[in-house]
């Protein structure tokens, strides 16, 4: 019977601001970083996992391995604009069916609001690879904010892609 091995530990750690440390200092090379995203996947366990050609490891993440740090408008307005969101990645990724705009109402969090993510790819469970909305962004989200219902409760909300996307509750 052959003998599995467990998991190597990389000696990566992505801080909850999207900074990636290897050894505990920074990783500077934006194209080293974006090369190491692209290969990031995430287990059914919610893992994250870095897989290169050459080796595969689990490294910590804070919280979600990318932020979204810029917001732009294309299209119309209203249900038919679409809210496009760059990374600190450089990765665009636009509001809608495939990209939603996921806040956890009920998440413990020291800030007063909920914590909006984006939903940027599927990971390799059912558990999702998402980017942190920065908080600059989530104010620019809030200005263009609507009233809305999701599930029958009053909420406040964008929309995009003609489809609508709660922020925050309203009471």
């Amino acid at each position: 019977m052959a003998e599995t091995s467990a998991p190597r530990l990389l000696p990566f750690l992505i801080r909850r601001d999207g900074v990636w440390l290897y050894r505990g200092s920074p990783v500077q090379r934006k194209a080293m970083l974006c090369l190491f995203g692209s290969m990031l996947t995430r287990d059914s366990e919610g893992q994250y996992w870095l897989k290169t050609p050459m080796e595969s490891g689990i490294i910590q993440v804070e919280d979600a391995p990318f932020v979204a740090v810029e917001l732009d408008f294309r299209g119309g307005c209203g249900r038919h604009q679409t809210l496009c969101l760059r990374t600190n990645m450089d990765e665009l990724i636009c509001v809608g069916p495939k990209h939603p705009i996921i806040c956890e109402w009920d998440r413990p969090s020291d800030e007063a609001a909920s914590i909006p993510y984006v939903h940027m790819r599927d990971g390799e469970g059912d558990l999702p690879i998402r980017a942190r909305i920065s908080r600059p962004v989530h104010f620019e989200l809030a200005a263009l904010a609507v009233p809305g219902q999701v599930e029958g409760r009053p909420c406040l909300g964008v929309w995009s892609q003609d489809c609508f996307f709660p922020l925050s509750r309203q009471s």
